[in-house]
């Protein structure tokens, strides 16, 4: 019994030792969570992607992707500090920095900082052939899903609304449902169009394309220019998508990587950094990625650079 009771003593002691002793040379481990949107969409395999190359590239850095309901919720999870790096719409942040209530946010959100611009979100409407929508009139009477509730896509697609002089009423229902579930619908005849905030030739919609005929719906110019800044009115090219014979106008909006003040200022600086150093990986993900360009890394930024952030681009050059 002795022995039994000494040998769980030195078994115990020396686990205290090697706890005690372990902990002094030890670096803590560095947690980034990287927010995205539904795996159906560009956030996540992009997402995905930043995480691996921070993983190999951050020293002690154990990171995490968290598919979410994408920019808004990204937005919020920053502020309260349970993310370290997010995908997010310019739209959005600017409105999460004037703390837009009616956007989805409960005051104004003073935490986020900025890491880099990348690439621009087209606004696609997509439509079965069957439903007969051909421009955002035709949108009258039918049914339309327009992104998860409060996420960067519906922000736009009341921004669209409103410039084309439609209310959510004149539709004959709205659906608030991620994209793949968008898609689903309608390739079941349950619904009659998608608007999809996203890179182009995202998946979800390349998937419709290949399952049933459809149409891509215009937003012409003149509606762009009465929304303004930071909408641009862009071209979704022919032949994006499967049975898209002709350019289709449209809206983009410009994408951002955001954190927040209390990352430190090395893994800032080092998130920045690695994302510049492995464009071809995050191209290879996603080709939305193949915009990402540094020189526009600073365009539009709607709140604060990081320090870290800032740091890199001084040594780039970019930041006197």
């Amino acid at each position: 019994m002795m022995l039994n009771f000494r040998t769980k003593f030195v078994a115990a002691g020396a686990l205290a030792l090697s706890l005690g002793l372990g902990a002094v040379p030890a670096k803590a481990q560095e947690f980034i969570n990287v927010l995205t949107g539904g795996t159906s969409g560009v956030y996540y395999p992009l997402g995905v992607a930043l995480s691996e190359i921070y993983g190999k590239g951050i020293e002690g850095a154990r990171t995490q992707v968290q598919a979410t309901k994408a920019s808004v919720e990204n937005l919020n999870l920053l502020q309260q500090g349970k993310g370290e790096i997010a995908f997010a719409l310019g739209d959005a942040v600017k409105l999460a920095a004037e703390g837009n209530t009616e956007a989805g946010y409960p005051g104004k959100l003073d935490k986020l900082r900025g890491i880099a611009a990348i690439y621009p979100n087209y606004i696609q409407i997509v439509a079965s052939k069957e439903s007969g929508i051909k421009t955002l009139a035709d949108l009258k009477g039918k049914s339309l899903s327009v992104g998860a509730p409060a996420s960067g896509t519906e922000l736009n697609a009341r921004a669209i609304f409103a410039a084309a002089g439609l209310k959510y009423e004149d539709l004959g229902r709205v659906e608030y449902l991620p994209f793949a579930e968008s898609v689903e619908l309608i390739k079941n005849r349950q619904l009659d169009a998608t608007l999809q905030s996203a890179g182009l030739g995202v998946a979800s919609i390349r998937d419709l394309a290949t399952s049933v005929p459809i149409n891509v719906v215009a937003v012409p110019a003149q509606d762009v220019a009465k929304i303004g800044s930071p909408y641009l009115s862009v071209t979704i090219p022919k032949g994006t998508y499967e049975g898209q014979t002709e350019d289709v106008a449209t809206a983009a909006v410009g994408n951002f990587l955001i954190t927040h003040a209390d990352v430190s200022d090395e893994t800032a600086y080092q998130m920045t950094k690695l994302l510049f150093e492995n464009l071809d990986q995050l191209a290879a993900a996603h080709a939305a990625a193949k915009a990402i360009d540094m020189a526009k890394a600073l365009d539009g930024m709607p709140v604060p650079l990081h320090p870290g952030a800032e740091r890199y681009y001084k040594e780039k050059g970019l930041v006197k």
